[in-house]
Parts: C-alpha cells; sequence; structure tokens
C-alpha cells in the first residue's frame, strides 16, 4: 500500500478567561464524519491553495511570508498556514481574527453578518479573498503564536502536516458549530479536557491531547500566549505506529525501530 504524503494544514486554539480560569474552544466532529468522528478538536484543517494568493497576503496584519516562512522552517508560503488557520476557523466557528478600515475589532453585529458568508467560503462559492476585500477586513495574523508541528503517522488513511496555533477568542464575537462538520461547540478547561478524556467522556486525538496538557500549566490566557511566544523552537513530532497499532512517540521505547516515511 503506497503511503500517502501529509497535506499542509493549520489548526488554531482559541482561548479566553472565564468561568473556569482558562478556557480554550474545542468543537465535535460530526459522528458520520469520514475522519475522526465524535472527536473534540480545535478548529482548522487543510491548506487551501487560495491560501496563499498575494491578494489575501495584502490583507494580513503583522507579519509577511518571509518572516511567517522562517518561523516554520521552510523557504516560502509560511504566512499562508497563518491564513489557513483564521480562514478554517471562520468557516467552522463563526469566529474571525479580524479588524475593520477603522482598525477596530469586529462588533457583534457584523460578525452576525460575516457568518453568513461561512458556507460559501468553506464551499469555494464566495472566496476568501473577495469577502476580505468587499468588507474591507484585515487579518490579525500577528494575533496567532506557533507553538506545535505534528504529523499524521504512515498507514492512515488521511495525513496531515499540521501547524498548531494559539490566539485570544475574538471579544464581542460568539462561538457557533456550522451543524457539518462539527455539531458542537464549548469551552472548557484544560485541566477538565485532559480528566474527561482519560474517563472517556470526551475523545480526543493524541496532539489535541498534547496541546491541552501543555496549555494545562497556564492559569490565564495572556500568560499562556506570553509563554508560547517565546519558546525558543518547535520540534517536528512524527508519530510511528507498532504492530500492534500503537502510536510511538518520538523519544519512546522503540521509536527508532519503527518504519518512518
Amino acid at each position: 500500500m503506497a503511503i500517502l504524503t501529509p497535506l499542509p494544514a493549520a489548526t488554531v486554539t482559541l482561548v479566553r478567561d472565564g468561568e473556569q480560569g482558562l478556557e480554550v474552544l474545542m468543537m465535535k466532529r460530526n459522528m458520520q464524519s469520514a475522519f475522526v468522528p465524535g472527536r473534540y478538536l480545535f478548529p482548522g484543517g487543510h491548506v487551501d491553495p487560495t491560501d496563499g494568493l498575494a491578494d489575501i497576503y495584502s490583507h494580513c496584519m503583522g507579519l509577511d511570508d518571509a518572516a511567517a516562512s522562517m518561523r516554520l522552517g521552510i523557504e516560502s508560503g509560511g504566512l499562508a498556514f497563518w491564513v489557513a488557520a483564521i480562514r478554517e476557523c471562520f468557516e467552522e466557528s463563526g469566529l474571525l481574527l479580524a479588524h475593520g478600515e477603522n482598525g477596530k475589532p469586529i462588533a457583534h453585529e457584523r460578525a452576525a453578518k460575516l457568518a453568513q458568508y461561512r458556507k460559501a467560503v468553506a464551499a469555494g462559492d464566495h472566496p476568501f479573498d473577495t469577502l476580505l476585500r468587499d468588507e474591507g477586513l484585515t487579518l490579525e495574523v500577528d494575533s496567532l503564536v506557533y507553538f506545535a508541528h505534528w504529523i499524521t503517522p504512515p498507514g492512515a488513511p488521511r495525513r496531515y502536516d499540521t501547524r498548531f496555533f494559539v490566539a485570544h477568542a475574538p471579544a464581542g464575537q460568539e462561538a457557533v458549530h456550522d451543524n457539518e462538520e462539527m455539531t458542537e461547540s464549548v469551552w472548557i478547561n484544560p485541566r477538565d479536557g485532559v480528566e474527561r478524556h482519560k474517563a472517556g467522556t470526551f475523545k480526543l486525538m493524541t496532539p489535541t491531547i498534547h496541546s491541552l496538557k501543555l496549555f494545562a500549566k497556564y492559569e490565564t490566557a495572556d500568560s499562556l500566549l506570553a509563554a508560547m511566544r517565546v519558546l525558543p523552537n518547535v520540534p517536528r513530532i512524527a508519530p510511528r505506529i507498532d504492530p500492534s497499532g500503537r502510536r510511538v512517540l518520538p523519544g519512546e521505547p522503540g521509536y527508532d525501530a519503527l518504519p518512518a516515511d
């Protein structure tokens, strides 16, 4: 069986300070989905070729492609990962990390209007760059902090080369799942998410578990983001599958003996 080449992907964890202390937004995959049905994930998806258009880059604030690519350790096209994270978050949760021509955050009323375009953008019927241009929007790419890099192991039916970001949830906007890809949205404390997963009531994927364990070290959104901004490097984590089907992470016993790509 041929080994699939991982598709470039991006995901963003939105964080806020809430009743439970630090809270993260998680969304539940449709139980009928062909990919990880019923799992709770952060908003995200594959990087579309249009995410790297010059027209979209012109709507990005505070980060250019050269700096973004350097941060990811690639030659070019890095900014497309930031764009993809924002676009996918908008499509799946309705939250848009952007501001208007006046430099002010998107108010609740305007957010509700923009959310009407979610399905059309996701279907490709209303290009994301067209929405940004027509609405005079600037993407707040500099608000996203890159903190993790995971690659789906060989043998999986779908493989992704995913960059993980974290950002403050936009004020004045409300997360609403799309009822197609995602059927539930929940704000949860990272520690509670891990404990619920251990209890079997909150199904998570390996990268998500590791992200929540990392976030659980922090009490506030500001402290978390400050720590992620000064990470010295972001290692590439590529799990491998042993004969029993168990995922083995780098550094764990037996990892180096297992086949890689």
